[in-house]
């Protein structure tokens, strides 16, 4: 059995620091995800707001110009941007961002609920997406998740959890 491993973390670097330590210790990353608000992709929406919507907006450049999360997102193997319902702009990296891909129209909640996590809690963790915080999920076998959790708190992150 797997079980899915997530953690919040309010500073990017903290979040770099954790997946590059899951990296060191043997995890794959291409089992690792990320999950935040692409802020500069978001920032030049409001400057332009007059002139553009969202809707027609190229999320991937924030990616492609290596602006977005100071580069946390070219650490994983798929980063891309995404236009997420209720969220905004986001930056997904890992298998959890092909779920959303798949499920853009329930939202991240959605793509949480289908990756294993509770849809109460997979609430929670879109709030703090929305209000700039940093996801990093990782699928373990069972008797990994104790150490990946131990892992990602000592790196700071806060709602460690295993489902």
């Amino acid at each position: 059995m797997s079980k899915t491993v997530i953690g919040v973390f309010r500073e990017e670097n903290r979040a770099k620091e954790a997946i590059n330590a899951l990296k060191s210790q043997g995890f794959d990353d291409r089992e690792i995800s990320m999950i935040a608000k692409d802020r500069q992709v978001e920032g030049r929406a409001e400057e332009k707001r007059d002139s553009f919507t969202m809707e027609r907006q190229d999320l991937s450049e924030g990616v492609i110009s290596g602006g977005a999360l100071g580069g946390i997102a070219g650490i994983l193997a798929g980063a891309g941007a995404l236009l997420i319902p209720g969220v905004g702009p986001i930056v997904a990296a890992g298998p959890l961002a092909a779920f959303l891909t798949g499920v853009v129209g329930g939202g991240l909640v959605g793509g949480l609920v289908d990756y294993g996590i509770p849809e109460e809690r997979g609430r929670y963790f879109e709030s703090r997406v929305k209000g700039g915080d940093i996801l990093v999920t990782l699928k373990v076998k069972d008797n990994d998740a104790a150490k990946v959790e131990a892992l990602l708190k000592r790196y700071g992150a806060e709602d460690v959890e295993s489902h």
